[in-house]
């Protein structure tokens, strides 16, 4: 079962693009998917339901996971995200930064500087900041102190610096811890000592990284990078700095894991409210969330690899939606190059047979 979010802004759009990818798949290798599509999320729900994470989706959610499905989120904004993850324990966050080498140079970075780059950021999902406790001191309706406490512990780390370094270990050997020890030092020195301790089992090319450093070399020197590893908020940070590696936040996606498999699949955008309805928004980011889910979490790499192939084959044909038109280019709209990648990926799985 794929249970569906489509979220808001451009969701509805980028989403009902990635499902005629589903369509064209499941057709073209004779596999049939239960497709439940839940209700609304983020600030759409807040002004609906007064939460953002509503009673109603967290039982929908609790079901797909129950029938051994997973979930399929378009955008959505507040802490909708947050409180999923935390609800339902997804403490592991992939980002896949690897660049289309055909779209280099349709970014604001140097072709030479996204060229060979392929990173995995591995991000603490359930901890720190954005699981702190709120809280705030108000005198006469104004704002006069506002605290925030969070914590991390060594189970935390454990858990998501295993998870880093065994990918690590299948990749390239080289993973990249992201701290700030004159900034965050209690934390950052739990973080390195975990890393530090792990890896005399793991033995990988292992760098302590700050935050901010970290930032410049992924726009400054990319092809260092294999697997990074970081909390919850420098991983934000990290995962939306390496959208620039890609050319287009649009074509950025992630997904969340728990322990006991549960998965939530997702664009790593924003709802782009100011696109919403016109046809612009780039689907690939979505579609890309899709075919990870069926490789990850059900295990069709067939139909990932399709999938995958189908958007490569569009844009060498030179299709673009505007954020990464080039010169000589053919711009296009979401539903459209939707349309060209379902039929490309439903061509290579008719041919493969």
């Amino acid at each position: 079962m794929i249970g569906v979010l489509s979220g808001e802004g451009v969701g509805e759009e980028v989403v009902g693009a990635a499902l005629d990818v589903l369509d064209a798949v499941a057709d073209g290798s004779g596999r049939r998917f239960t497709v439940r599509k839940g209700g609304a999320i983020g600030l759409a729900a807040r002004a609906a339901t007064g939460q953002e994470l509503s009673p109603d989706v967290v039982s929908f959610c609790d079901e797909v996971f129950r029938a051994g499905g997973a979930l399929l989120c378009g955008p959505g904004g507040g802490r909708f995200v947050y409180d999923l993850r935390e609800k339902f324990h997804l403490f592991c966050k992939l980002v896949p930064l690897r660049p289309y080498p055909i779209l280099r140079g349709a970014g604001p970075l140097r072709p030479e500087a996204v060229a060979g780059v392929d990173i995995l950021v591995v991000r603490e999902n359930v901890g720190g900041i954005y699981l702190g406790e709120p809280g705030e001191r108000r005198d006469r309706g104004r704002l006069i102190e506002a605290e925030h406490r969070f914590r991390y512990d060594a189970v935390q780390v454990d858990r998501i610096v295993r998870v880093a370094m065994e990918l690590a270990r299948r990749r390239r050997g080289r993973l990249s811890a992201v701290v700030k020890r004159a900034g965050v030092p209690s934390i950052s020195e739990l973080w390195i000592e975990r890393a530090e301790a792990l890896n005399a089992d793991f033995r990988l090319d292992l760098e302590l990284l700050e935050i901010d450093n970290a930032c410049f070399q992924i726009v400054a020197d990319a092809k260092r990078f294999d697997v990074i590893v970081a909390p919850n908020l420098f991983g934000d940070v990290v995962g939306d700095t390496g959208a620039l590696l890609l050319g287009s936040r649009g074509l950025s996606y992630s997904a969340n894991f728990g322990e006991d498999g549960r998965a939530a699949y997702q664009t790593a955008h924003g709802s782009a409210h100011d696109l919403a309805r016109t046809d612009r928004a780039n689907p690939v980011g979505q579609i890309q969330a899709l075919a990870m889910l069926l490789g990850e979490s059900f295990g069709l790499l067939e139909l990932r690899r399709a999938i995958e192939m189908g958007i490569e084959r569009v844009f060498s044909e030179g299709w673009r939606t505007a954020d990464v038109m080039q010169p000589g280019c053919k711009l296009i709209g979401t539903r459209e190059l939707g349309r060209r990648i379902a039929e490309l990926a439903r061509w290579d799985l008719d041919h493969a047979a």
